[in-house]
């Protein structure tokens, strides 16, 4: 059984959809609205579309599919530039330190800061796998093709990247985050919140939250306890994206205190490790385990492969994998090592 990414297409809908329902919440890049997913196609299928090579504000969607039943099990996205149709809000985890000399006493103070400090970086996103195909490594594959196609596309990114990652949600849906922070100001739960965010932005976040930092401090234990913590179900993630080079600093979701992770572009390991190369064959029998990947904006297509490069810097690859691109020798493909 062969999986490749590709571009999402307007036809892709009802699986997004069908997956977009099976979250849990928490998701804003992959709301169970098709209205809105209609809109996310849309826009993507404008992005493919653009012809200039240039960063712009554009936003990708991209599909697993299996290769031999055209079922879509999976999607991730990328934004090239966020914070450009309305404000890219974050916490920002800080500490204040006040000294008194009378009592002799250094008071340090954990606060939360509301910023807009990542604003017109690119972003990694939308990453959903159907629960059906969480073996096999997919989970690994979705997420780092999506830096074969940074690397294939570099011009169209901005020079800093962050990835979002959920936080915890208990069993009822609810952010205990969200309840202790923000919920108290906006007579919303967070499913609520989380919901219209994902359909109409954040700005209602603007119009309404306090400006002044937040004292941890004055947060009940279950708000302080989750902060920059990730979702049990992302955990793996945060472990790929710090393999990649991503690291937290301190920036967490407004929503349900997720940890925010960064990094600057052209030092992700995928990213700095893909070059292009032409294929010289596509018999191999055995060779190193890579992600391989191939075409531009809406040709794009990744799959797992085998890869051995030549002494001449041409590239042989194994034919499932050359079946899954639908590439032939003298085509150029990108890859990295598994």
């Amino acid at each position: 059984m062969t999986f490749a990414l590709r571009a999402a297409r307007t036809d892709d809908l009802e699986p997004i959809y069908e997956m977009a329902k099976l979250t849990g919440g928490g998701f804003t890049n992959l709301p169970p609205d098709r209205d809105a997913l209609t809109a996310k196609l849309a826009r993507a299928d404008a992005a493919f579309a653009r012809r200039e090579d240039e960063l712009g504000d554009d936003q990708f969607v991209l599909v697993l599919e299996n290769t031999a039943s055209g079922e879509v099990r999976g999607t991730c996205q990328l934004f090239t530039q966020v914070g450009q149709q309305w404000p890219f809000y974050s916490y920002r985890l800080t500490t204040l330190t006040q000294h008194s000399q009378e009592l002799d006493r250094t008071v340090r103070a954990e606060l939360l800061s509301l910023v807009t400090d990542l604003e017109g970086c690119s972003e990694v996103g939308g990453l959903f796998l159907h629960p059906g195909e969480r073996a096999g490594g997919l989970g690994l594959l979705l997420a780092r093709s999506r830096y074969l196609f940074i690397a294939m596309h570099r011009r169209r990114f901005a020079d800093r990247v962050l990835a979002e990652l959920r936080g915890i949600i208990d069993e009822r849906g609810g952010s205990p985050f969200w309840d202790g922070v923000a919920g108290r100001f906006f007579g919303m739960s967070f499913q609520e919140a989380d919901y219209f965010n994902a359909i109409n932005g954040n700005q209602f976040i603007a119009d309404l939250m306090p400006k002044h930092p937040v004292y941890i401090a004055m947060l009940d234990d279950d708000a302080r306890s989750v902060i920059g913590l990730p979702h049990p179900s992302g955990r793996a993630a945060m472990k790929m994206l710090e393999n990649e080079g991503f690291a937290y600093e301190g920036y967490l979701d407004i929503f349900d205190g997720g940890p925010t992770m960064t990094a600057r572009t052209d030092r992700v390991k995928s990213v700095a490790a893909a070059k292009p190369l032409e294929i010289e064959r596509c018999d191999l029998d055995y060779g190193e385990r890579a992600i391989v990947a191939t075409g531009e904006l809406e040709g794009f297509r990744a799959a797992y492969g085998m890869r051995e490069i030549t002494p001449e810097g041409t590239v042989a690859i194994d034919q499932a994998a050359a079946g899954a691109l639908k590439v032939a020798p003298g085509d150029v493909i990108w890859s990295v090592a598994r």
